[in-house]
């Protein structure tokens, strides 16, 4: 099992044991890389450490998301520019090429990259030097490139939209990082690191742990966002409960509670016929239906022994879900005897 600390991989299942072990062998060979995965894999923390394992580690490790910059702005980010190169320019600026001399630099989303500026990428990887925007001094710089993409860069060359001549050097060797749904064991780990953690910040001293509903809930769910996702609902669901033993596990934090409104609410009122206590009344659907759950809140409340979570749970309902019910019929609950529960 491999353990790192905050900011590192974690994971001690075949598949994620398999790619550290192959970024370990090609991290000492200074050629460059590309990282290939989905969003969330952590291809910035294997970046880091390809370059922490390889010979450039006293060097510089310099990091550039492609996707943030404007294709008129993304060459004067890479090689710098010279004072007066274009508007604005009042003094000349080290690009993010020369800043990694000696040591890495990591081109995170690096299908975005424009094709004029891939040209002048060719040329550094090629020859070790370039020139600022508005220059025609060359410089020179050694710098081992490391790239990271979830898009289908082959695919993307034969298009014409990325430079197959700039790919072909840049892929010394790929590495294709394991999708959380597939690295099994990892995901009660992860989450198990990233609740303690959580916790930690909050300045809670008990230890979290997970239900047995909670832990089947986790280890079903498909991880499309993958380990920054995992971290999200772990840290989510600790924050939100009180209770030591996380119950609940929310993994989509944008379901409205009020999706399932009903007819009611919508300014729906069909008369319809009840029968209760032997009789046959004829009453709106609003009143049918807000007596029916006003009845459900105390018999829960009253099997849960007054525990609001435990009886929203019988009920079916998440916590704030059955907070809402109990505001909303908060005069007729006192008004049938029982303690405010807001």
């Amino acid at each position: 099992m491999i353990r790192l600390s905050k900011g590192e991989a974690l994971g001690q299942s075949g598949v994620f044991l398999d790619f550290q072990e192959r970024l370990s062998r090609v991290a000492p060979v200074d050629r460059p890389v590309l990282l290939m995965g989905e969003r969330g894999t952590g291809k910035e923390l294997a970046a880091s450490r390809l370059h922490f394992l390889s010979r450039r580690w006293k060097g510089p490790f310099i990091t550039l998301n492609c996707a943030t910059l404007s294709p008129s702005l993304i060459e004067s980010e890479l090689f710098g520019h010279e004072k007066g190169a274009f508007t604005g320019a009042t003094q000349r600026r080290t690009g993010r090429f020369e800043a990694a001399d000696g040591g890495t630099l990591f081109l995170d989303e690096i299908g975005s990259i424009p094709l004029e500026a891939q040209e002048k990428i060719l040329r550094v990887v090629e020859y070790g030097v370039f020139e600022r925007v508005g220059s025609s001094g060359p410089v020179d710089v050694d710098v081992r490139i490391i790239g990271a993409t979830n898009m289908d860069l082959s695919a993307m060359a034969d298009r014409e939209d990325f430079k197959r001549d700039l790919l072909d050097r840049l892929s010394f060797e790929v590495l294709f990082l394991p999708p959380l749904r597939y690295r099994g064991e990892d995901v009660m780990l992860l989450a198990n690191h990233f609740a303690a953690r959580i916790a930690y910040e909050l300045g809670r001293e008990e230890v979290i742990v997970f239900s047995e509903k909670a832990l089947e809930a986790l280890e079903k769910y498909s991880w499309k966002g993958n380990v920054r996702e995992l971290k999200n609902v772990i840290e989510r669901a600790v924050y939100r409960s009180d209770e030591t033993v996380i119950d609940e596990i929310v993994f989509d934090p944008f379901t409205s509670p009020y999706d399932s409104l009903r007819e009611e609410e919508r300014g729906q009122e069909p008369v319809i016929a009840v029968e209760h206590k032997a009789e046959k009344e004829t009453a709106s659907f609003k009143d049918t239906v807000k007596s029916f759950e006003i009845e459900l809140i105390q018999k829960a409340l009253s099997l849960a022994h007054n525990h609001q979570k435990r009886a929203a749970e019988d009920m079916g309902l998440t916590y704030d879900q059955f907070r809402g019910l109990i505001r909303k019929y908060s005069e007729e609950l006192a008004g049938k005897g029982k303690k405010s529960w807001i």
